[in-house]
């Protein structure tokens, strides 16, 4: 199972979720670009003495990524408060790519585009956008790992 961040952009959220990847022993993606330096020091204080242990895999562009996973329909996972699918009706593989947009503006529209069957959303009650992406990212990524039924750390 793989968490994939398409251009994120506040190094706290980065972080936390760093930290969670490391916790849950799963690959963190990063595509480019990114909103902050790999050096910031909120990136490296929310993710802790942590951080140096992610397992980090830095790509150009969403291109890049898709092809360096290997990444088949079925595999991934758009995680979108512009409908889809909800969190707890989708059945996750054991290599499922949990993917999620930017804090500001979400994942581009051409990705959620290319792939309108494979959106999933959070149930939340309307008077909130969303989540926040850490938030989200851990409560998808525990999901997934239980839907999967992958053995839980």
């Amino acid at each position: 199972m793989h968490l994939v961040l398409v251009h994120p952009e506040i190094p706290n959220n980065t972080g936390c979720i760093g930290r969670l990847a490391v916790g849950l022993g799963l690959p963190l993606h990063l595509v480019q670009p990114i909103g902050f330096s790999l050096e910031d020091k909120y990136l490296k204080r929310a993710g802790l003495d942590y951080w140096s242990k992610v397992d980090l895999r830095l790509h150009e562009n969403w291109s890049a990524c898709l092809k360096s996973l290997g990444a088949t329909t079925e595999r991934l996972h758009f995680f979108t408060a512009r409908g889809g699918t909800s969190l707890f009706d989708v059945g996750f593989s054991k290599d499922a790519i949990l993917v999620f947009g930017g804090e500001s503006q979400g994942l581009p529209a051409e990705i959620l585009d290319a792939f309108p069957s494979q959106r999933v959303r959070i149930p939340i009650k309307n008077e909130i956008r969303s989540l926040n992406i850490a938030d989200a990212v851990c409560l998808a990524a525990y999901t997934a790992l239980v839907s999967a039924e992958m053995p839980l750390p």
